[in-house]
């Protein structure tokens, strides 16, 4: 049994720095209650699906996009063949409006194939849209995505960036993952995946499947909620989580930001690094960078060099507004084998 998400009133979230400090800081998923309830596309959809299809149309600039297309018998879930080597759908390349149109035609039809579009970004397909759909809480240059289908499920997954995930059309159940829970998901390949994450093995089967032991404790930590038109949820970097799109018609925006970064540079990209530097070392070797890392980087004992004045910290002080910039010139110098 899994526990509920916290939860707050959206509607108070009031600007950038509130949501920020109340909701970002503390690093923690939180539902967003009625975050985005006054959206246009949300009255929309609450209409009809023809009607939300009516109001996305307008926007529609005729570009093609990527859509899964499942057989009914997966059930709407999106994922691997039984040996991990190929997929359990097609892709298809189609209009934006003709793949809305067969989504919400489709929609009633049992027999049917399953219909997926995601991660449309916004602003390139479907300009207007967010000059009239607004996310306050945001600063105005993180662009929105879209995401359309019919019933599916999504297996666990982990973004590098932090995510608002905005209901407009039907009902949505997250369950979430704490980053922690990494070695007990049984994570698949993080080359060959389906949507660019990888994915938790663990979290997509059976209850009672004996290739995960470690994972039956696992579910039990998970949190989760069902959010509907007009909520929003947000997810911190890292977190695991699987979205169950629970009615025939679903519509998604999505928001992907880093809310901490201080340059240009993502920390998955050092965890690709270091994979390549470290990962295969002996394992006394293997620690040693460890506590090297536990020091400089994860500073679980405070800052490396808190016994010393400030004004003798040089690149271990704040990174901005000049340090940033020269450990980066001493990493791309060392990159290039200088």
């Amino acid at each position: 049994m899994s526990r509920t998400l916290p939860e707050i009133d959206g509607k108070d979230l009031t600007s950038e720095a509130h949501f920020l400090s109340e909701v970002v800081e503390p690093c923690r998923p939180v539902v967003l209650r009625g975050l985005v309830s006054a959206w246009p596309a949300v009255h929309s959809a609450t209409r009809s699906p023809m009607d939300l299809q009516d109001y996305l149309t307008r926007f529609d600039n005729g570009r093609e996009i990527e859509i899964f297309v499942g057989d009914a018998a997966i059930d709407g879930k999106y994922y691997y063949t039984e040996d991990l080597k190929g997929f359990n759908f097609t892709r298809r390349r189609m209009r934006f409006r003709e793949a809305l149109a067969a989504i919400v035609a489709e929609r009633t039809d049992a027999g049917a194939p399953t219909l997926y579009l995601g991660s449309v970004p916004v602003n390139e397909y479907l300009p207007g849209f967010a000059a009239q759909n607004v996310l306050q809480v945001l600063p105005a240059h993180v662009a929105p995505r879209i995401w359309l289908g019919h019933a599916a499920k999504v297996s666990a997954h982990f973004d590098a960036y932090d995510n608002i995930a905005c209901v407009v059309a039907g009902r949505r159940r997250f369950t979430l993952y704490s980053p922690q829970s990494i070695a007990n998901l049984y994570v698949g390949p993080i080359d060959h995946t389906m949507a660019g994450q990888p994915v938790s093995l663990a979290a997509a089967a059976p209850p009672d499947d004996e290739k995960y032991p470690r994972f039956r404790a696992e579910r039990e930590q998970a949190q989760s909620a069902e959010l509907l038109p007009g909520d929003a949820l947000y997810i911190p970097k890292l977190w695991w989580h699987q979205i169950e799109s629970l009615s025939a018609f679903n519509g998604l925006i999505n928001y992907w930001w880093d809310a901490s970064a201080a340059g240009p540079d993502a920390p998955y990209t050092s965890l690709l690094l270091s994979m390549i530097a470290i990962a295969e070392r002996p394992a006394a070797e293997r620690a040693a960078w460890k506590a090297f890392f536990d020091h400089y980087v994860f500073r679980s004992d405070g800052h490396p060099l808190k016994h010393l004045p400030a004004e003798q910290h040089g690149m271990l002080g704040p990174l901005k507004p000049d340090n940033y910039a020269k450990i980066r010139a001493i990493v791309m110098h060392r990159l290039r084998g200088g």
